[in-house]
């Protein structure tokens, strides 16, 4: 299994449900990558497009298969409203190591509910102490041995 850094760039929602009734809502995004968890800034009063921009860094070890987006609206009264989530395969950016910011849906209760904007960067963990090790200290390859 892959790893190394996951690099996931917020750049935004749209077409997101208003969940409140008066004013607009104040989306934010708890990221969670297997057991690490991460919360966007609160986009006060943009209502049903916020705009984000930022960057989260988690490390990759072991079988991390996807990444978990869940777009919650913040209520100063109440407790917060659970706009709809968004399940990213990280199996492309694997393999490609990077995808740019790519729009994937929104869904709450298995129905489409708006979209979210992420780009995705994946830098493997580098092993080359040890690769370093056997090209500069011999191996077969540099042998000097002469029958």
């Amino acid at each position: 299994m892959p790893t190394g850094k996951l690099e996931v760039l917020l750049v935004g929602c749209k077409g997101l449900e208003n969940s409140d009734f008066l004013v607009n809502m104040s989306p934010y995004i708890v990221l969670t990558c297997r057991t690490q968890e991460q919360k966007s800034s609160v986009a006060s009063g943009q209502g049903s497009e916020p705009e984000w921009n930022e960057t989260f860094v988690f490390s990759v070890t072991g079988d991390v298969s996807d990444l978990s987006l869940k777009l919650m609206d913040k209520d100063t009264f109440s407790a917060d409203d659970f706009v709809g989530e968004a399940n990213i395969s990280l199996e492309p950016v694997f393999l490609e190591g990077s995808l740019p910011p790519t729009v994937y849906n929104v869904v709450k209760d298995q129905e489409y509910c708006g979209e979210i904007k992420v780009g995705l960067t994946f830098t493997p963990e580098s092993n080359q102490e040890g690769g370093a090790e056997e090209e500069n200290f011999g191996g077969w390859k540099q042998s000097s041995y002469i029958e």
